[in-house]
């Protein structure tokens, strides 16, 4: 087993005194070829180049002398360190930290990045990652082949983002650029980069907040908001009661990575909550005028979401997948064009029996696990305990058990 594995993050800067200490003794050295052609790699030290990390760790236990391991930026911040540190291989690591990419890409375009959220991007997480960048102000994106600045911007289609990509950070090639969502696809991105994706209200406070990233405690405290919260001066649809909504919510789960259709959204107090849940959110109605009330609802609470008017089933055949769906209209025949979909999970609701049962039954034959309630919610008057309202509602859910969770 190697004696000590010292890992040197390296931002293109020369390097401290440490790392040049714990290079000069090493008998090993792993890392990319523009690590290993650094001059203070000693000639006479076995070189892995890094390609596989658990493989290199592997090669590394079985060393016996004193290894060092070199990685761009900050390897504790999505980087070697944790593949290292794995149980299985028993190694004992030192860090020398050099600045994260993410924290160099922020310098170069003078912007603040406590309130941004910072996302791994390659082709198994494109998706989710670009429903990040949906559903949240400011992102960094650590971009990899594959799932680039390119295939961002094409992924973000309809949703208007400036793109900050930074090339090759520390290096004599070092190149930043400002392009638009819709731009980034037409151009060549050299790798590796990070690409910060801007749009929409800052999510800071102006004092700079207290958290990394989106504030969890920002806006009115509970899942959901009273209905008059929504109404605008309009009444809220039958389906959009402020219990039967929270059962939604419970229901689907919305979280950050997801995409959330809301279809029929009406006032927009769903898909602002579920947005509110940080997921990315796609709110369809046929009627103009709940779409607007929909983006002045997300405008005040300041979330990002995208409104699209149109009628369902046809308008969602040109929408990214989505992970779950709220049915808020339609019936059965819109809930049959979702199910082809394949989504997690489905919510709806029927005001009959019958109704319900359309929903439910072709649920089932799409594969889906049918749950359904019947929710029933009397307001009172405390003053004198009187009922003053009394709603009714079949809460139908769908999920979808053969498909694995996407992580």
């Amino acid at each position: 087993m190697a004696d000590r594995v010292t890992v040197i993050g390296w931002d293109g800067s020369p390097l401290t005194e440490a790392a040049r200490s714990a290079l000069g003794a090493a008998t090993l050295v792993a890392g990319a070829a523009h690590h290993l052609a650094l001059p203070e790699v000693p000639p006479s030290a076995e070189r892995i180049r890094l390609g596989s990390v658990a493989l290199a760790a592997r090669r590394i236990a079985g060393h016996r002398g004193t290894a060092v391991v070199l990685a761009d930026g900050d390897p504790g911040f999505f980087g070697v360190v944790r593949t290292l540190r794995a149980p299985e291989f028993g190694l004992e690591v030192e860090v020398v930290p050099g600045v994260s990419s993410v924290a160099a890409a922020f310098a170069r375009a003078g912007m603040p990045w406590d309130d941004a959220q910072v996302v791994v991007a390659h082709p198994r997480t494109l998706r989710r990652a670009v429903n990040v960048c949906r559903a949240h102000a400011k992102v960094a994106v650590l971009t990899s082949p594959g799932a680039g600045p390119a295939e961002l911007g094409l992924l973000l289609a309809g949703v208007h983002r400036t793109f900050v990509i930074c090339e090759e950070l520390g290096t004599e090639r070092e190149q930043v650029s400002v392009v638009t969502s819709d731009n980034a696809p037409d151009h060549t991105w050299r790798d590796p980069n990070v690409v910060i994706v801007i749009g929409g209200p800052a999510s800071a406070a102006e004092d700079g907040g207290w958290i990394a990233g989106r504030d969890p405690g920002a806006g009115p405290r509970g899942w959901v908001q009273p209905d008059e919260a929504y109404s605008d001066g309009t009444a809220l649809g039958e389906g959009e009661t402020e219990l039967l909504r929270a059962a939604q919510l419970a229901r689907l789960g919305p979280r950050v990575g997801d995409l959330v259709w809301d279809i029929g959204c009406g006032s927009g107090a769903f898909a602002v909550e579920a947005a509110r849940a940080g997921a990315a959110v796609i709110a369809v109605d046929r009627d103009p005028a709940a779409c607007a009330r929909t983006d002045g609802a997300a405008r005040r609470y300041g979330v990002q979401l995208q409104v699209v008017h149109g009628s369902a089933p046809h308008v969602l055949e040109d929408l990214p997948e989505p992970d779950v769906v709220r049915v808020g209209g339609g019936g059965a025949a819109v809930v049959s064009a979702v199910a082809d979909r394949r989504p997690q999970r489905i919510v709806a609701h029927a005001a009959t029996r019958d109704a319900a049962e359309l929903v439910g039954r072709d649920l089932t034959e799409h594969g889906y696990r049918v749950e359904c309630a019947l929710l029933q919610s009397v307001e009172l008057d405390t003053r004198a305990w009187r009922e003053t309202e009394r709603n009714v509602a079949f809460l139908l859910s769908g999920v979808l058990s053969d498909r694995p969770v996407i992580r």
